[in-house]
């Protein structure tokens, strides 16, 4: 009798779709996705929009995908081809997807483009663009019409949650065993825009209601731990209890912003419940940046946004990841505004460039991050010295031992361009002296008049004196805190510029006192699969200036094993 109940038990829970093989997990600080059991880092990159728009595309993507070193590619799934006749439904590039991920050895995240995708319902079926009465769209404030299907309308949701549903179910019965979908992608960069929010007939009748009282009970919970934009907003009006939404935030496009936030993650939220209860793998939204100055309205307002992390906490717990997609200067910036206490960050966008290979070595040292994926990847190159191709191949080898240590406090990113040269970190009581690569003098390319390629990496913290350091075009010394540099313009042979002034060592230092660091190996390595170094070669005299200082240079990607000592 146990053991039949056992079996139906067993039954149930995959006929629910709660099998999983991706999930999500905390180790120390870190949320680390977990796929097939193991930890594992997300070395993708996302097709371009029309890219998995047919057969032979799809055919021609994948091998290439393989040979630039990723391991998961994120694709589009199309509710217009999908669904091109109401009712009726084409799972065939969904199947071919799956076929060549596994062909290739390809993890997938999929894409729902449903009712809307960069703000705009262009992905939506015909059936459903032109029955403009039983499928509402979003006015302006002026009362214009707008390619933007309305958030508020029950039919919109339904047609949109139908379909998404039996694509679901398609996937689960095809998928649940093989474990391709490590995650699934609701809508993508939802938003309004022309006005910050809908002036529909329906929209305007939300907005002049009471703000929703679970929003008002989140607020007051974790009032400690709001974003500073939403605490201002609502500390603005006395955090008020009740009310309608201008009474409670404000009359300002700031508070339509939140009110428009508050429904977009509400229709949001119905279709992750339908995952969830179908397919059970992680699910995240993505957001097109609040930057340039712009405001609400002129880029895509009440989308899953930083500053909005509280109101789609609240209307989508089922969510779990807000990711940025960034095609904008200031990188660090703005992966630190989505790494939050209550946000891993998975950054599903970024423009496609050379520079993507260092960017994902910082962020997975810096931010415990979970992926990095370049859009229109296939436009990329597939070369072996590509650096993607390179860094890609490198950050594979080393996700056994990344993961062993993310959200320990153990490692740090490095990220170095032409203005940003240099950091320092300390560790204990040793003092890292971090610098891009090209402020060493013996590269021409650093004063030839080129634009510097960014140079990052990773540091981990392995032992006491015992470092892995990894990545491209950096340049890294070692000291106790408590000693003392003069700084030394170098020539290009490594020696005090000539002409230098020579200082005496009295007019610098008091008697020394106390041990210094000194570097005892370098060795280029390799990290096998469980997570182990395995020597390649020694790398000693010109190779770390004679000890001081770990360098890799720019365009090439390694992994060094450093092992420090202490003399006096």
């Amino acid at each position: 009798m146990k053991r039949l109940i056992l079996f139906l038990l067993i039954i149930l829970v995959a006929g629910n779709g709660f099998a999983q093989n991706s999930r999500l997990q905390q180790q120390g600080l870190a949320t680390q996705l977990i796929v097939d059991g193991s930890p594992f880092l997300i070395v993708g990159g996302e097709l371009g929009n029309s890219s998995a728009a047919c057969v032979q595309d799809i055919e021609r993507i994948f091998p290439k995908l393989k040979r630039m070193e990723l391991n998961t590619v994120l694709v589009p799934v199309y509710w217009d081809l999908v669904e091109p006749i109401e009712g009726n439904f084409d799972f065939s590039l969904t199947d071919k997807v799956l076929e060549q991920a596994c062909k290739h050895d390809l993890k997938v995240v999929f894409l729902w483009f449903g009712a809307w995708k960069n703000s705009m319902s262009c992905y939506a079926p015909l059936w459903f663009k032109q029955n403009y009465k039983k499928y509402p769209r979003a006015h302006t404030k002026g009362g214009k019409p707008l390619e933007i299907a309305s958030a508020f309308s029950g039919n919109v949701c339904e047609a949109d949650s139908r379909a998404f549903s039996q694509w679901m179910k398609h996937l689960a019965a095809i998928d649940r065993e093989e474990g391709t979908v490590i995650m699934v992608q609701i809508e993508n960069e939802i938003g309004m825009l022309e006005n910050a929010r809908d002036y529909s007939k329906q929209a305007e009748e939300a907005f002049r209601s009471e703000v929703p009282a679970e929003l008002i009970a989140h607020l007051q919970k974790n009032k400690r731990s709001l974003h500073p934009h939403m605490l201002e907003k609502w500390g603005s009006r006395g955090y008020r209890k009740k009310g309608n939404w201008e009474e409670v935030f404000g009359a300002d496009i700031y508070t339509d912003e939140l009110f428009m936030a508050w429904h977009y993650a509400c229709y949001v939220e119905k279709l992750a419940q339908i995952a969830r209860q179908i397919y059970n793998v992680p699910l995240y939204v993505n957001a097109a940046m609040n930057s340039r100055s712009r405001k609400p309205g002129e880029y895509p307002s009440a989308g899953p946004l930083a500053h909005l992390i509280d109101i789609w906490h609240c209307a989508a717990p089922n969510i779990d990841i807000l990711s940025p997609d960034l095609y904008d200067d200031g990188f660090t910036d703005w992966v630190a505004q989505y790494h939050l206490h209550n946000n891993p960050l998975f950054i599903p966008e970024i423009r496609l460039s050379d520079n993507n290979g260092v960017r994902a070595f910082y962020i997975f040292g810096e931010h415990d991050a979970i992926g990095i994926s370049p859009f229109s990847i296939e436009n990329g190159s597939d070369a072996p010295s590509a650096p993607l191709v390179q860094s890609y191949g490198k950050l594979k080898e080393l996700i056994p031992l990344l993961t062993r240590y993310q959200g320990k406090g153990v490692m740090k990113g490095l990220l170095f361009d032409q203005k940003n040269r240099e950091r320092v970190i300390v560790q204990d009581n040793v003092k890292m002296t971090c610098r891009h690569y090209f402020t060493l003098p013996w590269d021409s390319r650093a004063t030839d008049g080129s634009v510097w390629p960014e140079g990052g990496g990773i540091v981990l913290k392995l032992a006491p004196e015992e470092y892995l350091v990894a990545g491209s075009g950096i340049v890294i010394e070692f000291e106790k805190v408590t000693e003392k540099n003069v700084a030394k313009t170098l020539g290009e042979d490594g020696f005090v510029q000539t002409g230098g002034v020579q200082q005496k060592e009295s007019e610098t230092f008091s008697r020394w006192t106390g041990k210094r660091i000194g570097i005892g190996f370098v060795n280029e390595v390799n990290v096998t699969g469980d997570g182990k170094l395995r020597y390649v070669r020694r790398l000693n005299g010109d190779q770390s200036h004679q000890g001081r200082h770990v360098r890799i240079p720019v365009g090439q990607f390694d992994i060094l094993h450093v092992k420090l000592y202490e003399y006096e």
